[in-house]
């Protein structure tokens, strides 16, 4: 790693952070080593598994591939600070009622894919779902709970908003 540093001002779910950081690292090394928040993992190192996903400036992105300097003067969120959020919070639910969640290496990058999903489309296809959510591997669930999780939030959300009913369906 380049000996090269650089001063970064960031904003991380909600706090104001300054930190002199080496050019060449990632921003899901920066928020696990240097800040604590370990949420975020690291799985493939090459933007392929989707377990380093955090928010910078509300999109997702890959902490592995994004350099932390690239954060500079940005805000990011990671799983520790998604609670926020009231989508975020009725997906983490569905997640436990619906055990769309094993180990939870995966858990907090499928959240905010399945989170930007449903802002992006609140009434998805489980298709649509699938497709959308291919980029993050899970090893442990087979998907199939996870998809019933996030159908499970957008018919809650999208039917209360269209005089549906008011609870999620069960499993």
């Amino acid at each position: 790693m380049s000996n090269k540093l650089r001063r970064i001002a960031l904003t991380v779910n909600g706090e104001a952070v300054e930190r002199e950081v080496p050019v060449r690292l990632n921003l899901v090394d920066f928020l696990r080593h240097e800040l604590g928040f370990t949420g975020s993992h690291v799985g493939c190192e090459h933007g392929a598994c989707g377990a380093c996903t955090v928010l910078l400036d509300e999109q997702t992105v890959r902490g592995c591939l994004t350099l932390a300097v690239q954060a500079d003067g940005c805000a990011v969120r990671t799983i520790e600070g998604a609670g926020e959020n009231e989508l975020m919070v009725d997906l983490q639910a569905a997640f436990h009622r619906l055990n769309a969640l094993q180990c939870g290496f995966c858990t907090p990058g499928m959240l905010f894919s399945a989170q930007e999903l449903l802002q992006a489309n609140p009434a998805p296809s489980r298709e649509e779902i699938r497709d959308y959510l291919s980029g993050n591997f899970c090893r442990c669930t087979g998907y199939q709970a996870i998809v019933d999780a996030v159908q499970a939030v957008a018919q809650m959300r999208h039917g209360a908003r269209h005089g549906g009913r008011h609870g999620a369906p069960g499993p």
